[in-house]
């Protein structure tokens, strides 16, 4: 693919105007519009402003690519624009961005927009090319900038895939590297480049394997692999691990491969990285490693059990909720008997909940092997009354079980490699963490867990009314991090122990979550001012996350202003789930928002609670928040 056959000269912007985000695409998306590029732009605009939503596309390094893929495009287009003085594009980096180029894909057009991302990434990683680019005084010159850099971009890989893996003296300075990122577009071949450049500064021989949006290119080799000093996997996903089992290999965000290439070339060369043993996925800590925090890690383990509960949870909680509206038909009703036993009961989706987390975990842990341990550990908590603490305990347990399995077998012949996965993992992490499980942790628990739910069922109403308080305003303290997934597990444990008040926390935490993005969507429609016209267009979207119980609608804002948004939202989630439980307010559903309020017993009080705390929340936001115009003076100022 040429760019330039796309980035047509006279829709170059060469001198922009734009001071802000918004500005600047409303500027590029009437060059589209005076060359006839695009049939809507108020279409257009509200695709770019989509993909906006997700991360900003302003890449760093004073670069921003903003695309679509839209039915508003005529055909195919890159718009080049430049800022002399930069302009604020809330880049990954923080810094102003100077380069534009909006990309414009109509949408029967396969993956061109995709393909162009990846070219002008390649292209751009060069600071010498971009620092040309910069000064070029006329569209003429940036096009033959783009035209030789490509072709001598081309010439290079040519050459280098007709002397892939060439033998080298053993004694060589060679390291091999794998990048990727979710995408597969920009950084993915952004690494590529940065760790190119650097190691042939280094004198230092390197393959990068890229993972992009069109597949794996420049596979390492066996032979390659084998010889490498050490193995550089610069990825934000997953990556063919098990070719690297025994190496020393490094594993890093995409991101440092193209802000730390010396530093990871250099680790690579000396050592400094974890062994990777592919049989269970284990990494072996060696000098130069590091895991993180203790916390950290118990958290990652425990998210990991929880992100593969959810999808039970919502699933079987939302329809066994639904077959409650049937059960007035008679417990005979076929309907109610099919929903029943879909969702709960000893064959449903809820049956699984407890078993499913702790696998998880475990597997999070101890990786594959410990799964089945984990979930039988799981599976006695349920079944002996253990409850959900009980589960939290057999998956933190099989994983650690299995751990030690692998450090206990690990100097056994190469010849019996085979029995670990097979047989001794099974049998000895299953007996280990079941005998384990049954004669100390399933007591210990269903006692606690008992204690627990005879405490709740017997709460005042001013215990019950702190209580929904603080489960309410945990909802809002990090709107969607540890914190606020602590009380809604909390909630869970409870809802599924079977105890007589488990829907009245449901409650309490349903509101405290959807508060934050509802408040913030009445904030910036009744105070306007207080808004960019970006972040009144943003928080429109806020009234369907928040009614839809999505409490992460409102991370966007609390990003760029936490103290005034998280602080409003605990203020109105605290008051929406103490009033819950002052009501008495029971929902029989662990998600689904507004749209599982007609099975509460108390709808109307349900939505009572969410507006009085959305609205509470919404003033205080709107008073305290600082106008868009201080705002942007704020911007100018740091820039």
């Amino acid at each position: 693919m040429k760019i330039t056959d796309l980035m047509i000269e006279r829709a170059m912007v060469m001198d922009m105007h734009a001071t802000t985000k918004e500005e600047a695409i409303d500027e590029l998306i009437a060059s589209l519009e005076k060359n006839g590029r695009i049939n809507d732009p108020k279409l257009f605009k509200e695709m770019i402003l989509k993909r906006e939503a997700e991360s900003s596309t302003g890449i760093g390094d004073g670069i921003a690519m903003p695309h679509a893929k839209t039915k508003a495009v005529n055909e195919a287009t890159v718009v080049f624009g430049r800022s002399k003085n930069g302009v604020d594009y809330k880049a990954l980096d923080g810094k102003p961005s100077y380069l534009f180029f909006m990309i414009a894909a109509p949408e029967g057009a396969a993956n061109v927009h995709l393909q162009t991302l990846a070219a002008l990434s390649r292209l751009l990683i060069d600071q010498d090319f971009v620092a040309q680019v910069k000064k070029a005084e006329t569209p003429a010159e940036v096009a033959k900038l783009f035209d030789d850099k490509q072709a001598e971009k081309e010439a290079a890989e040519k050459k280098e895939s007709a002397q892939a893996a060439p033998k080298a003296p053993a004694n060589e300075k060679f390291v091999v590297a794998v990048t990727a990122c979710p995408t597969g577009i920009a950084h993915t071949y952004m690494a590529e480049d940065a760790l190119k450049k650097k190691a042939k500064e280094m004198g230092v021989s390197i393959r990068v394997e890229t993972d992009g949006s069109e597949g794996a290119k420049h596979v390492l080799t066996s032979d390659e692999i084998s010889r490498a000093a050490g193995i550089i996997v610069a990825a934000d996903k997953k990556v063919e691990m098990a070719r690297f089992s025994g190496k020393k290999v490094l594993q890093t965000p995409v991101s440092d491969g193209i802000r730390k290439p010396e530093e990871l070339i250099t680790k690579a060369l000396h050592g400094q990285a974890p062994v990777y043993h592919a049989e269970a996925g284990a990494v072996e800590e060696t000098a130069g490693s590091s895991s993180g925090s203790v916390w950290s890690r118990i958290y990652k383990d425990l998210m990991n059990g929880i992100s593969h509960m959810l999808p039970f949870v919502v699933g079987g909680g939302i329809l066994l909720a639904i077959s409650f509206m049937f059960e007035h038909l008679g417990k005979n009703n076929t309907i109610f008997q099919m929903l029943s036993a879909v969702a709960g009961g000893d064959t449903g989706a809820f049956h699984f909940l407890i078993a499913i987390l702790a696998g998880y975990i475990a597997v999070s842990i101890g990786d594959r092997p410990a799964l089945m341990p984990g979930i039988v550990g799981g599976f006695m908590a349920y079944s002996s009354n253990a409850g959900f603490l009980g589960g939290l305990a057999a998956g933190f347990l099989a994983g650690w079980v299995i751990i030690l399995l692998k450090k206990v077998f690990a100097g056994l012949p190469k010849a019996l490699d085979g029995l670990k996965p097979i047989l001794l993992y099974p049998v000895l992490g299953l007996l280990i963490t079941g005998g384990l499980m049954y004669y100390i942790f399933d007591p210990i628990f269903k006692w606690i867990n008992t204690g627990l739910i005879g405490a709740l069922s017997h709460l005042g109403t001013g215990n019950a009314v702190l209580l929904g308080l603080v489960l309410g305003g945990m909802m809002a303290v990090d709107l969607g991090g540890p914190v606020n997934k602590a009380a809604y597990t909390f909630a869970i444990g409870v809802f599924t122990s079977g105890a007589s008040n488990g829907g009245l926390m449901m409650a309490a935490v349903m509101a405290g979550g959807m508060v934050p993005p509802l408040a913030i969507a009445l904030a910036s429609t009744f105070f306007k001012g207080k808004f960019t016209a970006e972040e009144r267009k943003a928080g429109i979207t806020n009234y369907v996350l928040g009614l839809s119980f999505i409490t992460e609608g409102a991370i966007p804002f609390a990003a760029s202003d936490p103290l005034r948004i998280i602080g409003s939202s605990i203020v109105g989630s605290a008051i929406a789930g103490a009033l819950t439980q002052l009501w008495r307010v029971s929902i029989p559903a662990p998600h689904g928002g507004i749209f599982v309020v007609a099975l509460s017993n108390q709808p109307f009080l349900f939505i009572l609670a969410i507006l009085i705390g959305a609205v509470i929340s919404g003033l205080i936001l709107g008073f305290w928040k600082k106008s868009a115009a201080d705002k942007t003076e704020t911007v100018a100022e740091r820039a």
